[in-house]
């Protein structure tokens, strides 16, 4: 039973003709889909096809402008998300959605509380027992006592999984479920879903990683400007038709091209940077014009060594050279005003954007300084609306306005705008941390775009961290393997190579440590 004491429903889930729309936008026209138990169906689609509404729609976070829901042949029109999930809905959310300060056994069980009570009292012996079998399942090898403030993404992403599954949810929706995954858990992620398949649970599966898609969908489902473009069974799809209907358009696969590295101008030189738990012995240089890629698997080491290299986390050895001359980095405003050295966080929701703020805020916070008037210290309304919309545009971002609040736009123009502020800063050496992080196929081929231009046109340098392994490959002119905290080896030539020559040598370097 579910926490309110009903049993869960069964059966396919039917939506036909939903439609929803917001103040200038149509989110979702006119969809209707069905919904198998025993299936992994994947919805997919570009940020902002509709795919977040429409789940939304089924968990009764929103209610439809028109159109009806069926469940288990039953009328489905849930008001609240408690009251899907009381007839067995449940969603796991790409943002973690956790209680910092309880504890994992706690976050799991949190609304099955009254399964453990008794006079009155949680039984703690009871919550961890009940809190363990499903960990188990989703590979959370901890303590179930173990506070969430002091674990990974990784980890409260599978606590989220794994609240799912006390739920005892027959309909189970996940939103970019792998984000926060290593390959290994990812793994571990699709082997239990498999088992899920297998008794009977309804899968509903959103991502942008097309490989995953393949590898455990059944059926896939596109949307595009909110409108269904069709449903196909995954092994009748082909991949280049599947990102035509999502974007309208074939995508290049290829490597994106030479940027013309300058060789003889070298804009940042590291040697030795060292910190104790983040980096070891680190050394490399970047030139100008070049896109240096770091790859390596996670854990590895990349975006600890990245923190170190702005000043967040100081090292405590090694020097620092930028054109030349050694630099002094001891906070993150040291390496942007002083040395001119961006730094693009992979985690825009927490680190990266003010979500509350609007577009125009978080495009231009770090250019204030420059539109202020010499005398009155006042910032130029007309400069900032300048430059903001300059950016909108060359990033393509999909907003409504330079009004419109942040975390109401959709994870890829997050991500525009996240890289957009750095770009406003006019910085010469920019790391970009996972630039496609839970974007789609469409924005994911602009960001690349963007990075290329920054380079072969602004002869900006560029440190590319990516944890796929083709992203890499296609942007990159060398790459720099990581593991263990240190650089492991190097890919070079990479303009004058095979895409599968250089996939092999990687993988070489990789197996020798792994």
């Amino acid at each position: 039973m579910t926490a309110s004491g009903k049993e869960p429903t069964t059966g396919s889930l039917t939506l036909r003709g939903i439609s929803k729309s917001f103040p200038g936008v149509r989110a979702v026209d006119n969809v209707s889909l069905e919904f198998h138990p025993g299936e992994i169906h994947a919805l997919m689609g570009e940020n902002g096809a509709g795919k977040s509404t429409l789940m939304k729609i089924i968990t009764g976070i929103y209610q439809p402008d028109s159109g009806e829901m069926s469940f288990g042949g039953k009328p489905l029109s849930p008001k609240s998300y408690r009251e899907s999930l009381a007839m067995g809905i449940d969603i796991v959310h790409q943002e973690i959605q956790a209680v910092p300060d309880a504890s994992v056994a706690e976050n799991i069980m949190l609304d099955k509380l009254p399964r453990v009570v008794a006079c009155g009292k949680i039984i703690s012996k009871r919550l961890y027992e009940e809190a363990s079998l499903y960990m188990q399942q989703v590979g959370l090898n901890l303590p179930p006592s173990t506070v969430v403030r002091q674990l990974s993404a990784a980890h409260k992403q599978l606590i989220q999984i794994a609240r799912a599954l006390a739920a005892r949810a027959t309909v189970i929706l996940l939103d970019e479920p792998t984000s926060s995954l290593s390959t290994k858990e990812a793994d571990n992620l699709f082997e239990l879903l498999e088992d899920l398949k297998k008794r009977g649970v309804t899968l509903i599966y959103v991502s942008h990683k097309l490989e995953e898609v393949y590898r455990i969908a059944d059926r896939i489902s596109v949307l595009r400007d909110g409108k269904l473009m069709g449903t196909r069974k995954s092994a009748e799809l082909e991949r280049r038709e599947l990102v035509r209907m999502m974007i309208g358009r074939d995508v290049r696969e290829q490597r994106i091209g030479p940027t013309r590295v300058n060789e003889q101008r070298v804009v940042l030189k590291v040697e030795g940077l060292t910190k104790a738990g983040k980096c070891r012995e680190i050394s490399f240089e970047l030139r100008e014009g070049e896109i240096l890629g770091f790859y390596g698997l996670v854990g590895a080491g990349r975006s600890e060594f990245a923190r170190v290299l702005i000043g967040e986390d100081p090292a405590t050895s090694g020097s620092v050279y930028v054109n030349g001359k050694k630099a002094v980095i001891n906070r993150v405003s040291d390496a942007l005003f002083r040395y001119k050295m961006g730094y693009v966080t992979e985690n825009r929701k927490e680190e990266g954007l003010f979500l509350d703020e609007p577009v125009l805020t978080n495009l231009t916070l770090l250019v204030w300084e420059k539109m202020r008037h010499p005398l009155t210290r006042y910032i130029s309304k007309k400069k900032e609306d300048e430059a903001a919309k300059k950016m909108v545009s060359a990033l393509a971002v999909r907003t409504r306005s330079l009004a419109e609040v942040v975390g109401n736009l959709s994870g890829g123009n997050q991500q525009k705008i996240s890289i957009g502020r750095w770009l406003l800063a006019d910085c010469d050496i920019l790391i970009v941390d996972e630039p496609t992080v839970g974007v789609d196929v469409g924005s994911k081929e602009q960001i690349h775009q963007l990075i290329w231009n920054l380079a072969r046109v602004e002869r900006k340098a560029i440190i590319v961290i990516s944890s796929e392994m083709a992203e890499v490959i296609r942007l990159s002119s060398r790459v720099l393997i990581f593991a263990d905290q240190r650089i492991i080896g190097e890919v070079s030539r990479l303009d004058d190579r095979s895409y599968a020559d250089v996939r092999d040598e990687i993988g070489h370097l990789l197996s020798a440590v792994h």
